[in-house]
C-alpha cells in the first residue's frame, strides 16, 4: 500500500470515529440536558457518567495516536498520520454533530472541548483552525521524504510551534485556571464570557511555523527532483542502469 492509500485509510478511519464521537456526545448531552453545552456544569454527574466520560476522552486520544503509529513507516510519518487523524476527526465531529443535533448554530458558538485536566472552553472555530493546521502538517510529514534526524534541523520551528500550542491551551483553559484553587465544584460552574482571539491568533501563527517549514522543505525536494542539476545522482541514474545492463548481458568489454 502506497502512502496516498495509507493517508486515505487514516482519513476514513478518522471520519468513522468522528461519527461515533458525535453519536456518543449526542447520547450524553441528551441524558444530561446539555445539547447546547454552554451551560454551567457542562457534564452533570448523572449516574456516575463524569469519570466514564473522562476515561472515554483519554481512550479516544489513544485510538487516534494508535492509528498514526500503525500507519507510519518512521516516527515523522507516524506523528504525521496521527495529526491527520486528529484533525479530520475534530472537523467531521462538528459536521456530524450539526447533522444529529442541529448544533452548533455557528462556528462562533461556545463548546466544551475537553475535560482533561480542566474544562477547555472555546468557540468552535478555534479548534477547527488547529485541526486544519494538523491536517496540513500531517499530510506533508506523512507523504514527504525526510532525513533520519529531521527534528534536529527543525528544532527552532518546533520550539515556536510548541510555544503556540502551550499558549492555545492557556487560552482554552484560562477561565478554569483562574478558579482552579477554589475546588472542583467551582471549576464546573465557570462559564467563559469572552474569548481571547488576539492571543489565540498569536498561538495559531506560532503553531503554523512548523507547517510552513515542512511545506518549504517539500517544495525544495520537488524542485530538485523536477529540475536536477548536472552531476547529481538523479542525472547519472540512466548511465548507471546502462552499465548494469551490459554486465547482465554477457562478457565484459575488457574481454
Amino acid at each position: 500500500m502506497n502512502e496516498r492509500k495509507r493517508w486515505l485509510v487514516v482519513v476514513l478511519y478518522a471520519v468513522a470515529m468522528a461519527w461515533v464521537e458525535a453519536a456518543v456526545v449526542f447520547y450524553l448531552r441528551t441524558l444530561a440536558n446539555r445539547i447546547d453545552p454552554y451551560q454551567a456544569n457542562p457534564l452533570p454527574d448523572v449516574a456516575g457518567l463524569s469519570w466514564v466520560e473522562l476515561v472515554r476522552e483519554a481512550a479516544t486520544l489513544v485510538m487516534l495516536l494508535g492509528v498514526g503509529l500503525l500507519a507510519g513507516r518512521d516516527w515523522r510519518s507516524r506523528w504525521g498520520y496521527a495529526a491527520v487523524a486528529f484533525g479530520t476527526w475534530d472537523i467531521f465531529y462538528y459536521l456530524f454533530l450539526r447533522i444529529i443535533t442541529h448544533w452548533p448554530h455557528s462556528v462562533l458558538d461556545w463548546d466544551i472541548l475537553f475535560l482533561i485536566p480542566l474544562p477547555w472552553w472555546g468557540p468552535v472555530l478555534a479548534p477547527v483552525i488547529i485541526a486544519m493546521l494538523m491536517i496540513v502538517w500531517g499530510t506533508l510529514a506523512s507523504q514527504g521524504d525526510y532525513e533520519e534526524h529531521w527534528f534536529r534541523s527543525e528544532w527552532k520551528s518546533w520550539l515556536l510551534g510548541f510555544m503556540g500550542a502551550a499558549l492555545a491551551l492557556y487560552v482554552f483553559m484560562a477561565d478554569s485556571l483562574r478558579v482552579a484553587g477554589q475546588g472542583r465544584d467551582v471549576v464546573r460552574q465557570v462559564l467563559p464570557r469572552e474569548f481571547a482571539w488576539g492571543w489565540f491568533l498569536i498561538a495559531a501563527i506560532l503553531m503554523s511555523v512548523p507547517v510552513l517549514a515542512s511545506a518549504r522543505k517539500v517544495w525544495r525536494q520537488r524542485m530538485i527532483h523536477s529540475h536536477p542539476t548536472p552531476g547529481t545522482i538523479t542525472d547519472t541514474e540512466p548511465f548507471q542502469r546502462s552499465i548494469e545492463k551490459n554486465f547482465a548481458q554477457g562478457p565484459s568489454i575488457i574481454e
